[in-house]
């Protein structure tokens, strides 16, 4: 485990305060999660972005086939 010194706001750090008091969990506990889910995130984010980069590259190209597959529809 890798030891890291933080900076918290003063009311992040209160609330956070108020919040291990009632679940009674450890502060470092809490903030492992908390980063853990924060990292879970934002790989979701990241993997969007790519996809939506991604969709586009090839949505003129899946236009084409479509216009295609119909023209074959079209004959028959």
């Amino acid at each position: 485990m890798k030891n890291l010194s933080l900076k918290m706001d003063d009311n992040v750090f209160t609330e956070t305060e108020k919040i291990l008091a009632k679940i009674k969990k450890n502060r470092n506990r809490y903030i492992n999660e908390a980063v853990e889910f924060y990292n879970h995130l934002q790989k979701r984010k990241i993997l969007s972005k790519q996809l939506q980069k991604e969709s586009k590259l090839v949505q003129e190209e899946s236009m084409k086939v479509l216009l295609e597959f119909e023209k074959l529809h079209d004959e028959d």
